[in-house]
């Protein structure tokens, strides 16, 4: 595995894009462990990793994550054990202990010696990370697909379809408790297809997190999307985000008023 990332990003000008590379091959190889042990049959790949994978987004992400939609034959634990087993027999040295907090079950992989093997840091005590994430409770409503994935390895992936995809980014931008940038960095993106969320998932998401039912529909979505970017910084925005975008010339596009007119 380390021959393969050593190659892809050895004609890669900076350190952060070669990281960023770097994270994005341990990611597909943690993919690619699910698809062989079969646990695409249990999960949905959502979020931004999910976007850039699948649709070409245009942005690096850190964080892989799911939606649980299919309980049967699995456990989070043995999960991340197939994982770890199969990342150490490809050569990378990793650790991590699995976390369930509620619904939430999460581990954080720790590459211990990856940045120094590559020449990509001299301090020891760094570490890359990559946190896998699986909602156990998904808000009801959501549509999956299969995908192909073809780089380096060639396997499917279930996902939530686009306008699945769409309503849990809405959900993020809006109702997460902090501002994270890269949320409206998708947004954009989403705006830029002209297409309507799945919108039953949306309102169940949102009666999940908030215990209130907002009816957004057809009609209200687009006074929905402005009042809700009316609140928010922009400024704090493209601070977040700065390091995950290819072009930084992007973050320009990252103003409440253009996105506003994009609506």
């Amino acid at each position: 595995m380390l021959d393969l990332i050593q190659k892809t990003i050895s004609g890669i000008p900076s350190r952060e894009a070669k990281v960023h590379h770097t994270r994005e091959l341990l990611q597909l190889l943690v993919l690619k462990t699910l698809y062989d042990r079969g646990y695409f049959m249990n999960l949905a790949f959502v979020g931004g990793t999910a976007l850039r994978f699948l649709y070409d987004l245009r942005r690096f992400s850190e964080d892989l994550d799911f939606s649980l939609i299919r309980k049967d034959s699995y456990r989070f634990e043995v999960l991340v054990g197939k994982v770890l087993y199969d990342l150490r027999k490809s050569g990378v040295s990793v650790e991590t202990k699995p976390r369930v907090k509620g619904s939430v079950q999460s581990a954080m992989l720790k590459f211990k010696d990856v940045l120094q093997q590559l020449s990509l840091s001299t301090q020891r005590s760094e570490k890359l990370l990559i946190k896998i994430e699986v909602d156990a409770n998904p808000p009801q409503g959501w549509n999956t697909e299969m995908s192909l994935v073809s780089r380096h390895y060639v396997f499917t992936v279930t996902h939530f379809d686009i306008p699945s995809l769409y309503a849990t980014k809405l959900h993020a931008c809006f109702f997460r408790r902090y501002t994270k940038g890269r949320d409206f960095y998708d947004l954009l993106w989403f705006l830029g297809k002209k297409i309507l969320p799945n919108l039953e998932l949306l309102n169940n998401a949102i009666g999940q997190t908030e215990q209130k039912r907002m009816n957004v529909d057809a009609d209200n979505f687009n006074d929905f999307l402005r009042k809700r970017l009316a609140k928010v910084d922009f400024v704090r925005v493209r601070k977040d985000v700065g390091r995950f975008i290819e072009d930084k010339g992007e973050l320009k596009l990252l103003d409440g008023d253009l996105v506003s007119r994009l609506i």
